[in-house]
């Protein structure tokens, strides 16, 4: 059993301390809106928050974040109100959707570390998410509507 720290609750995973994190949200916890990519860190879809900070969540394992706050994309926004979100709408950014939990939540930890970032930052950072629909452009203008009316 391992004690882990999601979305503000203290849940108990029913899984060896070597599992992907990846795998505890979605398999024990039912937590589906963090995807699996392709399993080796590349795309980042399966991007959550641990303590804050975007990480590939198929890159950690669940015996080494416990202690540490990890956010889902369910957990950022019970009533999908976050500014990021409202603004992924305004703008219209998903095609398929598939990486756009992933999208969103790198997006979020950009904007509480950098309120106003730069066009070059927004692409710097969100270059770590891939988008096979190849929504760029909508993505960095969602993230720009997002720290304007932050």
């Amino acid at each position: 059993m391992v004690s882990l720290n999601v979305n503000g609750r203290t849940v108990e995973v029913d899984a060896s301390p070597g599992t992907p994190l990846l795998w505890a949200l979605r398999d024990e916890l039912k937590l589906t809106g963090t995807r699996y990519g392709c399993g080796v860190g590349m795309c980042g879809a399966c991007t959550v928050h641990l303590d804050g900070e975007a990480r590939f969540s198929c890159q950690v394992r669940i015996g080494d974040v416990e202690g540490s706050a990890i956010t889902t994309i369910e957990g950022l926004s019970p009533d999908g109100d976050h500014p990021v979100q409202r603004a992924w709408i305004a703008e219209q950014v998903p095609q398929c959707g598939y990486c756009q939990s992933g999208q969103i939540m790198r997006a979020a930890a950009l904007l509480s570390r950098s309120p106003k970032p730069s066009r070059q930052e927004i692409v710097d950072e969100m270059s770590a998410n891939l988008c096979r629909c190849g929504t760029y452009s909508r993505i960095i203008r969602a993230i720009e509507r997002a720290a304007q009316e932050g």
